[in-house]
C-alpha cells in the first residue's frame, strides 16, 4: 500500500462505508492516519467497523434521500472538526429491474440514492471543504461503458456522475477543491460474490479483462486514496476506470 503523508490528520467524510468498497475505503484512509466518518443504513456492520477502528473513525446512520438528515451529518462532521478535507460519495444501489417491470418510484428512488444524493453531500460538505481547498472523489461504474441488461436506471444514474463530476470540477475549481470519479470493474465484495459472481461470471471477467485477476475491494480504495492525495494535485474533472482494461478499446 502506498504511503501519503499528508493523509494523516485529514479529515474525510465517506458515504455507504460500512461494507465492500466503501468499508475497504474507510479502513484504508484510516490507515493512513487520517480522520474518518462515514455513514450507512447498514448500522450493525457500521458500528462494528467503527469499533474495530476505534480512535479517529465515526459511524453515523444517515439516509441519503432525507436532506434534513445529511445536512445534519455534515454540519456535525464540520463543527467537530473545523473543516472537511475529503468527500467520498460512495452509497449506491444497483437493483436488476427491467425496463417493463420499473415503476417511476422505483426510477426516482435509485436517482435520489445513486445521484441526488451526491448533489445533497457536495453541497453541504462545500462551504467547509472551501476552507482549505480539498477532493471529492465520486463513485460512477463500469456500466456506464458497457450498459448491461435490466440495469437501465442504474446506468443512467453513473452516466449523470461523471457529468455532475465534471461539472463540479468546474465550478469548485477555483476555491482548489477537486473533483473525479471513479468506476470501478466488477469487484469481489461479499455482496457481489453471494448473489451475482458465479464460476461462469469469473471466466467472463478473465476474457473481457486486460490482465485475468479478479479486481478486489482494496484496490479500489487505493484509487481513492490517490484521488484524495496530493499526488493527484494536477488531476481533476476525470473519470479513471479502475477495471483491469475491461473497457479498453
Amino acid at each position: 500500500m502506498a504511503s501519503y503523508p499528508e493523509l494523516k490528520d485529514r479529515v474525510v467524510v465517506l458515504t455507504g462505508g460500512a461494507n465492500g468498497i466503501g468499508a475497504a475505503t474507510v479502513r484504508r484512509f484510516h490507515d493512513q492516519g487520517a480522520r474518518v466518518w462515514f455513514c450507512d443504513v447498514d448500522v450493525a456492520a457500521g458500528k462494528a467497523l467503527a469499533a474495530e477502528l476505534g480512535e479517529r473513525s465515526h459511524f453515523k446512520k444517515a439516509d441519503l434521500r432525507r436532506e434534513a438528515q445529511v445536512r445534519a451529518w455534515l454540519e456535525q462532521v464540520g463543527k467537530k472538526e473545523g473543516r472537511i478535507d475529503v468527500l467520498v460519495n460512495n452509497a449506491a444501489r444497483d437493483p436488476r429491474i427491467t425496463l417493463e417491470t420499473m415503476s417511476a418510484a422505483d426510477w426516482d428512488d435509485l436517482f435520489a440514492t445513486n445521484l441526488r444524493s451526491f448533489f445533497l453531500t457536495a453541497q453541504h460538505a462545500a462551504p467547509w471543504l472551501k476552507k482549505r481547498g480539498g477532493a471529492i472523489v465520486n463513485f460512477s461504474s463500469i456500466t456506464f461503458h458497457i450498459s448491461p441488461n435490466n440495469m437501465s436506471a442504474y446506468v443512467a444514474t453513473k452516466g449523470g456522475v461523471i457529468g455532475f463530476t465534471r461539472a463540479l470540477a468546474r465550478e469548485l475549481g477555483p476555491d482548489r477543491i477537486r473533483v473525479n470519479t471513479v468506476s470501478p470493474g466488477w469487484i469481489m465484495t461479499d455482496r457481489q460474490l453471494d448473489q451475482f459472481v458465479t464460476p461462469a461470471v469469473k471466466r467472463r471477467l478473465r476474457d473481457v479483462q486486460c490482465s485475468p485477476d479478479l479486481l478486489q475491494p482494496e484496490e479500489v480504495a487505493d484509487v481513492v486514496l490517490f484521488l484524495a492525495s496530493d499526488a493527484s494535485r494536477a488531476i481533476t474533472g476525470q473519470e479513471i476506470l479502475a477495471d483491469r482494461g475491461w473497457a479498453h478499446g
